[in-house]
C-alpha cells in the first residue's frame, strides 16, 4: 500500500465542535498519557526528520546476549495522534522483558492540534520503526519472525495498521507476527473514531477496512463503558477477522472506560488483569514460558 500523501485541502480546525474537543480530551486523559512515566531502556535513533532524531527505547532481559533469538514487542503510545509519550507502556515493557522478551517503545511525530491533517506522519514513523527493528534483528538478539506490535488508543491504531497493511521496502516487511491492542481506535470509517481527519480516505488508514487472511493473531482489550470505541465495533472487528480465518481474541471489562488498563489506575487492578491475559496470549504462541507451578 502506498502511503497517502499530505493533502492540505483536508485541513479544518480540529476543535470545530464540542464533541471533537471532548473526544480528544478523553483520548489524552483516558489513555493516561498526560502523566506517562519516562520510557525505559536504551534510547536508539531510528530515523531523523528535519533535524529531529526519533528514538526507540529498547529494554532487554537481564540475561540477554547478542546471539539470542528472542521474541520482541513494539509499543506505540496513545494520545489521539496529537499527544502522549513513549513512556505509557514502560511498566508493560519492564514486565515483558522479565519474561524474556526484547521490548521497544516508539517515539513518533504528532499531529498539529490546530489543523485536521490525517495521521500520515504517525503511520510513516510507525512503518519506519517496525522496519528498523526487523532489519536490526540480529544485533538486537531477536527473532525477525516473532515480533509483535502493541499500543493503546491511537497507538493501538498504529499497531493494528502495521498488522493489517503489509508494506515492504528493500525486502523488509513491516507486518508483525502478533498484536496486543488496548482499546484501539482501529475503525476510522464513517461510524468510527478519526473520521474528521481521514474523511473519505478511511480505507487507506483504517485497520478495520484492511482485514485479510494473512493478518497476525491478536488480543484486544476494551472497557464496556468506553466512550470512544463501542463494544459493537470491537465485536465486528473480531467477527471479520475470524471470518477471514485469523485468530482474534477479545476481552471486555465491565464498567471500564477508555484507558482503564494503564499502570497506576485503580491500584493496578486492570493493569494486572490485562498483563496477565497478555502473558497467557504470548504463552499460547510459544513466545514466553509459563511460570513453574507453585
Amino acid at each position: 500500500m502506498k502511503l497517502p500523501p499530505h493533502n492540505p485541502s483536508l485541513r479544518e480546525p480540529i476543535m470545530s465542535s464540542p464533541w471533537k474537543l471532548a473526544s480528544v480530551v478523553l483520548l489524552l486523559l483516558g489513555t493516561g498519557v498526560l502523566s506517562a512515566a519516562a520510557p525505559s531502556g536504551e534510547p536508539t535513533v531510528y530515523k531523523e526528520v528535519d533535524g529531529r532524531p526519533l528514538k526507540l527505547y529498547i529494554t532487554k532481559p537481564d540475561d540477554w546476549q547478542k546471539s539470542d533469538s528472542r521474541p520482541a514487542i513494539v509499543f506505540f503510545h496513545g494520545g489521539g495522534w496529537v499527544g502522549g509519550a513513549p513512556g505509557q507502556f514502560t511498566e508493560h515493557s519492564k514486565h515483558l522483558a522479565k519474561q524474556g522478551m526484547v521490548t521497544v517503545q516508539v517515539e513518533y511525530r504528532l499531529l498539529d492540534r490546530k489543523n485536521n491533517d490525517p495521521p500520515t506522519i504517525c503511520i510513516e514513523d510507525a512503518l519506519d520503526a517496525m522496519r528498523w527493528v526487523r532489519s536490526h534483528a540480529e544485533e538486537l538478539g531477536i527473532d525477525p519472525n516473532r515480533i509483535a506490535t502493541a499500543g493503546g488508543s491511537a497507538g493501538g491504531h498504529l499497531a493494528a495498521y502495521l498488522g493489517t497493511v503489509d508494506v515492504r521496502q528493500a525486502g523488509v516487511s513491516t507486518k508483525p507476527n502478533a498484536m496486543v491492542l488496548f482499546n484501539p481506535v482501529y475503525d476510522n470509517g464513517p461510524d468510527g473514531w478519526g473520521t474528521q481527519r481521514v474523511k473519505d480516505r478511511y480505507q487507506e488508514f483504517s485497520p478495520a477496512h484492511n482485514i485479510s487472511a494473512d493478518d497476525p493473531p491478536h488480543l484486544v482489550f476494551l472497557g464496556s463503558q468506553d466512550k470512544l470505541i463501542p463494544v459493537a465495533t470491537a465485536e465486528n472487528f473480531q467477527q471479520q477477522m475470524q471470518d477471514a480465518g485469523v485468530r482474534s481474541e477479545l476481552r471486555i471489562y465491565q464498567g471500564q472506560g477508555h484507558g482503564f488498563f494503564n499502570h497506576g489506575k485503580d491500584n493496578n487492578r486492570w493493569y494486572n488483569a490485562t498483563i496477565e491475559e497478555t502473558d497467557k496470549f504470548l504463552q499460547s504462541l510459544g513466545w514466553i514460558t509459563p511460570p513453574p507451578a507453585s
